[in-house]
């Protein structure tokens, strides 16, 4: 357990701002997508994401899965089928206070951030 946590701090404080195809901003749990060149659509999503889904989770696991397409916490590979499956996993929480259409534009973004970052 602890090789684990000094991985995952190892990638949010060194690795992923360094290396990240997508521009990432901030440091540690301020990190960041740094969203000046988003479509004004994942924008908004990003607003969503940004204050609902950091109630329970920071937004550096987020940019972890993304940018290295493994869960950090799970290990599993995060791609479109795992943006799907979290989706309906965050419909069913109540704690996480997020309508239907709130999670897909969510999932929407989370897509739209995996393949940007493939491009890059």
């Amino acid at each position: 357990m602890k090789t684990n946590l000094f991985l995952l701090a190892f990638l949010i404080y060194v690795v992923v701002p360094s290396h990240a195809a997508l521009k990432v901003v901030g440091k540690g749990r301020s990190l960041a997508f740094d969203t000046s060149n988003f479509p004004p659509q994942m924008k908004a999503s990003y607003e969503i994401m940004k204050n609902k889904c950091t109630k329970c989770h920071s937004l550096e696991r987020t940019i972890v899965a993304v940018t290295y397409g493994i869960g950090p916490i799970s290990g599993q590979p995060f791609d479109r089928k795992a943006t799907e499956a979290y989706g309906a996993k965050m419909k069913r929480k109540p704690e996480s206070n997020m309508n239907a259409r709130e999670v897909k534009d969510v999932v929407e973004l989370l897509n739209y951030l995996i393949v940007k970052n493939a491009r890059q």
